[in-house]
């Protein structure tokens, strides 16, 4: 069985989890989620306060060697609190070092440059994290989902559905559940 695990903590983007969540599962990946704590971590719709989820799993608990792929949501808060995470930076490099698909939307690139794995890369994200990219050695460019390698990098929300294609096509899982 194809297994997936998502790291994300307070300030998750509600939709840029929930919908690729759904998506994989659907496709009959286990899915677990780990975050820095064990508490309900709390989702947003944007600005505004959305639904909390409970972690699986603590960031400290999980290893790449166990997962298929790794996702990464955005929402401003999310990514900024796990750049401060060693556990979650240790994480992105060993996927990325391995060879699997590392998939990161909207804010969520914000992780791949702390881990320092897009030097050289293409990527995409949220307008006000590019110069950020930039920085770390990325080219950056405007698409709703690229592919480099096994990195899979979109926009903002309403790119979930290109970048949910794009997870279970790499994953060689039937992407017809997103549509």
């Amino acid at each position: 069985m194809t297994k997936a695990l998502i790291i994300a903590t307070d300030g998750f983007e509600q939709s840029e989890l929930f919908e690729p969540r759904q998506a994989l599962l659907d496709a009959g990946v286990e899915v677990t989620l780990a975050s820095p704590k064990r508490d309900p971590i709390q989702g947003m719709e944007h600005d505004e306060k959305g639904d909390t989820i409970t972690p699986d799993a603590l960031l400290g608990e999980v290893k790449a060697e166990d997962y298929d792929t790794l996702v990464i949501p955005g929402g401003v808060g999310n990514p900024d609190k796990l750049r401060m995470e060693q556990d979650a930076i240790r994480l992105v490099r060993d996927f990325v070092a391995a060879g699997k698909p590392v998939a990161a939307i909207c804010h969520g690139p914000w992780l791949l440059a702390e881990a320092e794995v897009i030097d050289g890369r293409t990527v995409t994200s949220w307008p006000s994290i590019r110069a950020d990219l930039r920085h770390a050695g990325a080219l950056v460019v405007d698409r709703e989902v690229i592919e480099d390698g096994n990195l899979i990098t979109s926009r903002k929300p309403d790119d979930i559905p290109a970048f949910n294609r794009a997870l279970l096509a790499k994953l060689g899982l039937d992407a017809r559940a997103t549509a």
